[in-house]
């Protein structure tokens, strides 16, 4: 029987194809059977929407004429010849598998030459990345989702898995009742806040606050774990005499929340043994996005919370191979397996790769690719599996630096996408269903994704990229039979990390068929670290406010974020009629109170305005802090509204802090 992972979020559900249908594996360590009605259904969005031939014009007022694989991959290949590799640029996606990423990555950086190769990840999980290492010397997720079993207490800040990881929510529903309490910090009571037992209302913007409000009195109180500190942590004294400079109560009011709500939280987190913090997008997505990681990372290392069964600070990933590409290497500011720019590790990737085009220091990553095209900088960019034109912010400015590249190529399984209007050559590749390989989901398991349906003639991702390696002349670096063989030379590869903590060169192609492989199960034995002196690092972090505010002209803060039933545009998901869709594609959630200033009714249709552009919406009301609106980036013109502010560190754009007006339509 055909077994294979889902296509949707980071849990990555192992599904049965029964009958024609899909039913959770039952013996897989992840889902233990477990699955939601998004990924039950996404075996109807197979032959559903589908990119079924290449296409090609050479003006994009054009309408598209059809082609075949052999003379689109020759047009880029004469393209990309003639063009300088710095002006040269792949956006890759975290729906591609560990070997399509892979072989993206070695054509991109190891034989055009071009550092400018980044993923979609960049806009979700780049400030996790940075966070991770900043604090403990490499990218590693210390807490697997089997820990949620062993905590106390877990505390859920900027995310909503209810809805974007719905069967890990179950699973921390399932840990609640067996005595484990949840605390939710959000803006907006979210139907994760829903089954909280304590649920935090906090004000847009004042995450740090909180944080280190809390630090703050822990120290304050001795309720750290010293010993801890001392044995495997730096910089603990100059972080607690900055730290205890604050202002109590102008931290709390920053937060705005009450005296007895903090006091409720500082009990929960001082009585529990065993605590798990889970965030994503809500503290990423920020010009301060890294700081908010570090905040997070320094309060597991003040009192000991990480490194045993539990108990860590656990990001959430967003996409079902987000993770696989951080390892790869598909990130721009990264070369490959986990190996930052550096002459010693250029050696060493250019030795494997046998090459010497290889970049010596790091790309332009997503936002800063359309910047460079709007200068003039860019003239090809190569984009696989992902909308950059829908999902990048101040999308006005996107559309204008898109009409400046010479040739924009779409490798996509699926039609429609806003990106699409922008681009000369679109390829298809196979989608869940009909491609093969492995991916890394949220917690480091590496599990393998086969096919149940034949290609059909259509090729898939890392094909794609193996034959413009070899138009290009790359002939025996692109040569490869099959999935297996370029996995087998990514592993071997992975042997090349910091101190072999990749350890993926362990696992069996075949042997994951019938049981994942988790790596880094030795990283952090004895409370060992990957910085210089193997102790982790404690930054001081203050909330300077940099992300756009609110003001007299545009006094709400927007937030965006997913819903249960769709997966981002819903190019798949809106055309399935079996799932329920609880809620509409377009929607903007505001407090009842401040529609009744603007004399708003529920269902009323309305403006959004940003100083960037605006959209209409429908409006329903929900328990959301005043002045302060959500939108789901279902809503395919979002990012109209959106600022392009990006963290210093990690380039992630700030997507939760738009000032935004509500006007209604009469």
């Amino acid at each position: 029987m055909n077994q294979t992972v889902c296509a949707y979020c980071g849990v990555g559900c192992k599904f049965e194809i029964s009958n024609g249908k899909l039913k959770g594996v039952k013996s897989y360590p992840v889902n233990k059977g477990l699955s939601c009605a998004k990924g039950m259904s996404q075996i109807k969005s197979i032959f559903t929407n589908r990119l079924l031939m290449p296409q090609i014009r050479s003006n994009i007022k054009d309408e598209f004429g059809a082609t075949n694989y052999d003379h689109a991959i020759k047009t880029i290949a004469k393209k990309i010849k003639n063009t300088h590799p710095q002006k040269t640029a792949f956006y890759l996606s975290g729906q591609m598998l560990n070997e399509d990423y892979y072989i993206a990555n070695k054509l991109a950086k190891g034989f055009i030459g071009t550092p400018h190769c980044d993923t979609n990840s960049r806009t979700c999980m780049a400030s996790a990345v940075v966070g991770y290492k900043k604090s403990f010397g490499v990218d590693y997720v210390p807490v697997r989702i089997e820990d949620i079993e062993h905590a106390n207490l877990m505390i859920i800040i900027g995310a909503n898995p209810a809805e974007a990881h719905v069967v890990l929510f179950n699973k921390i529903k399932k840990a609640q009742k067996q005595g484990m309490k949840v605390i939710v910090i959000d803006p907006r009571e979210t139907m994760t806040a829903k089954i909280a037992d304590l649920y935090l209302p906090l004000r847009a913007g004042s995450d740090i606050d909180l944080l280190n409000l809390l630090c703050k009195k822990l120290i304050h109180n001795g309720n750290i774990d010293n010993d801890f500190i001392l044995k495997h942590s730096n910089g603990f004294n100059e972080y607690k005499n900055s730290l205890m400079l604050l202002d109590d109560n102008k931290l709390l009011e920053s937060t705005g929340l009450s005296q007895k709500q903090f006091d409720m939280f500082l009990k929960l987190w001082i009585k529990n043994k065993n605590i798990i913090t889970a965030w994503t997008m809500g503290l990423n997505q920020s010009v301060q996005g890294v700081d908010k990681n570090l905040a997070v990372n320094n309060l597991h290392i003040i009192t000991g919370q990480i490194n045993k069964q539990g108990s860590g600070p656990f990001s959430l990933t967003g996409q079902p191979n987000a993770m696989g590409g951080r390892e790869v290497g598909g990130l721009s500011t990264t070369l490959a397996v986990h190996l930052d720019y550096s002459k010693e590790n250029c050696q060493k990737v250019s030795k494997f790769w046998n090459t010497d085009k290889l970049p010596s220091k790091q790309g332009l990553t997503a936002f800063e690719m359309i910047e460079a095209a709007d200068k003039g900088e860019l003239d090809v960019l190569i984009i696989c599996h992902t909308d950059p034109v829908y999902h990048l912010p101040n999308r006005h400015f996107v559309e204008t630096a898109f009409k400046k590249i010479a040739l924009v190529v779409e490798i996509n399984a699926y039609e429609q996408s806003e990106t699409s209007k922008y681009t000369h050559i679109r390829i298809p590749a196979v989608p869940f269903g009909q491609k093969e390989g492995t991916q890394t989901n949220l917690d480091r398991t590496v599990s393998r994704v086969e096919n149940f349906h034949s290609k059909d003639g259509l090729l898939q991702d890392w094909e794609i990229f193996a034959k413009l390696g070899r138009a290009l002349g790359y002939k025996k670096a692109f040569d490869f039979a099959d999935t297996k063989a370029v996995f087998d030379e990514y592993k071997a590869m992975t042997r090349l990390s910091k101190n072999g903590h990749l350890d993926i060169y362990k696992a069996d192609y075949n042997n994951l068929k019938s049981k994942p492989f988790v790596w880094g199960k030795e990283l952090y034995k004895n409370n060992r670290f990957f910085t210089q002196n193997k102790k982790a690092n404690l930054f001081f972090i203050r909330n300077k406010n940099l992300s756009e505010q609110p003001n007299e002209k545009y006094p709400f803060i927007l937030l965006t974020g997913r819903t249960r039933d769709q997966w981002h545009t819903g190019s798949k998901t809106a055309q399935v009629d079996t799932l329920l869709h609880h809620k509409p594609i377009e929607f903007v959630e505001m407090n009842s109170a401040d529609a009744l200033e603007l004399d708003i009714n529920e269902n009323d249709t309305v403006w959004a305005i940003s100083k960037r552009g605006k959209l209409k919406v429908q409006v329903i009301f929900a328990n959301i802090n005043r002045k302060t609106i959500f939108i789901p980036v279902s809503h395919k013109e979002i990012n109209y509204l959106t600022d392009d502010k990006l963290d210093p560190l990690s380039k992630e754009p700030d997507y939760n802090h738009s000032g935004v007006r509500i006007e209604k339509i009469v």
